[in-house]
């Protein structure tokens, strides 16, 4: 007996060849929006459009009665109307393999590198069947991403999900560049969603660097790219990590941003007539942001890791923006870069107090986990009592607690800070934590001892 797969790609091969094959005609362009009747195919199937300079690729998005609505992955220019439209009968899958390390693709797996064609076995569909969760890896052990404010203060753990939230300008990119060169993940794959086109190139060249580029993978979606192709440039670099991920690899993967991600969705959505709702986010943004995320995480027992982290940008460095809101609940945790910091010159600008890792007291020590909370409260107490001690409201000795507080603080705020192009361990930055809350204790306790004596 044919299982539902077999059954489906039969009723694809003899209903669609017979059926959707026949080409239909352009009736209507609004927008980015383009309306095609005489012809049926599926919601996410291609057709190919007519134009003055070739034939473009077009997704069926929606329909309307007997009209079908497509979203183009690319410009519109010389389109005309009453233009062939012919859908396509199935899609060939995004090309995965081992060869893809090294490369640079656009979202739909086209190279953009220059370096030739590229030829590889398999190919792998963009929309991957969802992983049991019960039959999901626990967390259990740490993940090295040679950043000591992140590996000491908010250690990450091998298949988590986590988000880097910042405002533009804070270092986010940098950020990113640092992990790929410090990570112990063997494979890189990184997603520029929406960013500019010059920061693509100099974060291959620049940030990712001539060796960390050898073991990653870069999906490219610049601003400029359609809506279309930014939102299948996220599904392209998930689809990539669960391919290296299904090999027993373990995967870092760094997408920049999941705001563009719903942004995309929000353009096509709203093209095909969906009500906005939230900040005008229509809900199937909502409904696509988790479908996202859960396809990174652990695999079962026989598979790899996927660590992600996904950017999110705060609109005017709001935390409560409706994207930033709704990614909190379905991450493991939130990395906050600080604007005050990196205006500071503080780098990387990362607010530990705003910060948490939902698993790290699943995969850290007792003693790694205390001195985690010391520097949090180090830094709460500093920060609550700024104010007072910046007026002079506040006579030295009143409070110890104050007193040691202030007293740590530059040797935290020295230990948090690290070169663009450093690498530290993890075992080195839990050490670096241990040594560094010793010696300020003992500094502290002398210079308690001292103003005792006076």
């Amino acid at each position: 007996m044919l299982d539902l797969s077999q059954r489906l790609a039969n009723y694809q091969t003899d209903n669609l060849t017979s059926r959707a094959i026949a080409s239909g005609k352009l009736v209507r362009v609004v927008g980015l929006t383009l309306e095609a009747t005489g012809c049926k195919a599926p919601i996410g199937s291609l057709c190919m459009v007519e134009t003055l300079s070739g034939e473009m690729e077009a997704e069926v998005v929606g329909f309307e009665g007997d009209r079908l609505l497509l979203m183009p992955s690319e410009s519109i220019a010389g389109v005309v109307p009453g233009a062939r439209v012919t859908p396509v009968v199935r899609d060939a899958g995004l090309p995965v393999g081992m060869e893809l390390l090294g490369r640079v693709i656009d979202g739909v797996g086209n190279p953009l590198d220059g370096l030739g064609e590229l030829y590889t076995q398999q190919r792998a569909s963009l929309d991957a069947t969802p992983i049991n969760p019960l039959q999901r890896k626990p967390i259990s052990e740490p993940l090295d991403v040679g950043i000591k404010a992140i590996n000491g203060l908010l250690t990450v753990g091998k298949g988590q999900r986590i988000g880097l939230f910042a405002g533009s300008g804070v270092g986010k990119s940098v950020t990113l560049g640092m992990m790929t060169r410090g990570t112990t993940a063997q494979v890189v794959v990184v997603g520029l969603i929406g960013e500019r086109g010059r920061e693509v190139k100099e974060f291959i060249e620049e940030i990712l660097g001539v060796e960390g580029r050898k073991r990653a993978v870069v999906v490219a979606a610049p601003a400029d790219a359609s809506a279309l192709m930014r939102l299948k440039g996220c599904q392209t670099a998930l689809t990539i990590a669960e391919y290296f991920r299904d090999q027993g690899l373990d995967v870092l993967l760094l997408m920049d941003s999941l705001t563009r991600f719903a942004q995309a969705q929000r353009e096509i959505a709203l093209s095909v007539g969906e009500p906005p709702a939230t900040k005008g986010y229509p809900p199937s943004v909502f409904a696509k942001l988790p479908a996202l995320v859960e396809r990174a995480g652990n695999g079962d027992d026989t598979q790899g890791s996927i660590t992600a982290f996904f950017t999110v940008l705060t609109e005017g460095d709001d935390l409560q923006d409706p994207i930033a809101d709704a990614s909190r609940a379905i991450l493991d945790g939130h990395i906050v870069l600080s604007r005050e910091m990196a205006d500071a010159g503080h780098y990387p600008a990362i607010d530990v107090e705003r910060s948490v890792s939902r698993v790290m007291p699943q995969i850290t020590t007792d003693d790694h986990l205390t001195m985690s909370k010391a520097v949090r409260q180090v830094l709460a107490t500093c920060r609550k009592n700024q104010d007072l001690v910046s007026i002079g409201a506040y006579k030295p000795g009143t409070d110890p607690a104050i007193d040691t507080a202030f007293t740590l603080k530059p040797t935290i705020d020295q230990y948090l800070q690290q070169g663009m192009k450093d690498s530290i361990p993890y075992d080195m930055c839990v050490n670096m934590l241990s040594s560094m809350l010793q010696t300020a204790m003992n500094n502290s306790a002398n210079q308690n001892q001292q103003g005792h004596n006076r």
